[in-house]
């Protein structure tokens, strides 16, 4: 299931063919049954009006949750540049020697930060993760042991902007992971199939074969796209570019 939710056009198609089978499902029980009297298809009105308005409220505070998380993805990248930005200059408080080596390892490391962004290939992806982890190791040995040689307080200083550069890591890579759950997902499926089937039933024969008879399954599955789009990291149109991280590293590497 989380497969399907980071492929925002699968989305699209599934839900668009899924709704308008259940319109159409809805107009055929219609079919079945006697005409509706005034009444009941006043009544019925006022539960696909109901219905309707659940569904639009559900799908509204779905697209603000994914928003939300993809502000954080932006904001997050933003704080990596700049703890990575600052333990760079910090590492003039370490001895020449370590101070080099720290410097050598941070440019590698945020070229790595820069193809964990960009990249949408698994296995490229699980390479980035292993080599981002052996340099981050490189990273704290770097920084630790002049600290253990001479522990001055602008030696701490050092470390203590390494460990923000490794926590920004960390801090990314659980908003990476933390999307719209499943259950959300298959809670606002089931209103939005009653909905349609709701339509389909309360249609008259000649809505029933109407082109209008596909735009509530199209306008759901375009808002159910794009909730996907924006909560899939990877896999959709929209997604968070490191401008920052690609600034800063070719200002590191013209330095």
């Amino acid at each position: 299931m989380n497969y399907i939710m980071s492929l925002p056009f699968l989305v699209l198609a599934l839900s668009f063919v899924a709704l308008w089978l259940s319109a159409r499902t809805g107009a055929f029980f219609r079919k079945r049954r006697r005409n509706l009297e005034e009444d009941e298809r006043r009544d019925l009105g006022l539960i696909e009006a109901a219905a309707l308005t659940l569904l639009g409220l559900i799908i509204g505070f779905s697209f603000s949750m994914a928003i939300s998380r993809y502000d954080q993805r932006k904001n997050l990248e933003e704080a990596e540049a700049n703890a990575i930005g600052a333990e760079y200059v910090r590492a003039d408080l370490l001895p020449a020697a370590d101070a080099a080596r720290v410097r050598t390892l941070l440019r590698n490391y945020v070229d790595q930060r820069v193809l964990f962004y960009e990249t949408r290939d698994e296995r490229q992806l699980l390479q980035i993760d292993a080599a981002t982890a052996q340099l981050e190791s490189d990273l704290w040995f770097a920084a630790q042991a002049p600290a253990a040689a001479q522990p001055t307080p602008l030696v701490a200083l050092a470390v203590s902007g390494m460990n923000d550069v490794l926590n920004s890591q960390g801090y990314t890579q659980a908003a990476w992971r933390n999307r719209i759950p499943v259950a959300a997902w298959g809670l606002m499926a089931a209103i939005a199939i009653c909905c349609n089937l709701l339509i389909g039933y309360g249609a008259h024969r000649a809505e029933a074969k109407s082109v209008l008879f596909l735009v509530l399954p199209l306008i759901v599955s375009i808002s159910f796209f794009l909730i996907a789009d924006l909560d899939s990291p990877r896999g959709g149109v929209v997604r968070v570019r490191p401008q920052n991280l690609v600034r800063l590293s070719q200002s590191l590497h013209a330095h």
